[in-house]
């Protein structure tokens, strides 16, 4: 039996309307296409992506900051407490195959920054444009980069 390839959908915790649409459609199209979806596991982004994917029957995987399972958002299917606080992030990004970030914030950067040292594909949505990180608009282009299009 082959390993399910997992993607992590990153970006803040507290975000607008737009960025937890844009995430609750990336996490649909990433169930859909039989592909384990990692977020952080709380809130913004991370929920949405989580909702997403749920609602059309996928495995979602929580890497969480505390230590407690139920912390984790109610679309999360596999919480994983680290009690790590935001060095999750190291876990949460070497743990994909590649990386969806949508929206800002400093911890979405910091994932960012560490999907790239470690050679991981970055695809972004409204995001931080760095070096590195491929820019699209709409939830399938970031979908079908990550499934394989050119980073």
């Amino acid at each position: 039996m082959s390993r399910r390839r997992a993607i992590a959908v990153i970006g803040p915790g507290q975000a607008d309307a737009r960025e937890q649409a844009t995430a609750r459609e990336v996490g649909r199209l990433l169930a859909e296409a039989g592909l384990v979806v990692l977020t952080g596991g709380l809130g913004g982004v991370m929920e949405s992506a989580s909702r997403g994917a749920a609602d059309a029957g996928g495995t979602v995987v929580g890497v969480l900051p505390g230590d407690d399972a139920d912390s984790a958002n109610p679309f999360v299917g596999i919480a994983v407490p680290t009690g790590m606080g935001q060095a999750r992030n190291a876990v949460l990004i070497n743990s994909a195959d590649a990386v969806i970030a949508i929206g800002k914030g400093y911890g979405t950067l910091s994932e960012i920054a560490i999907a790239l040292r470690a050679g991981k594909r970055v695809v972004g949505i409204g995001t931080w444009e760095i070096e590195g990180v491929r820019v699209v608009t709409s939830s399938k282009e970031a979908v079908d980069a990550v499934l394989g299009g050119s980073a």
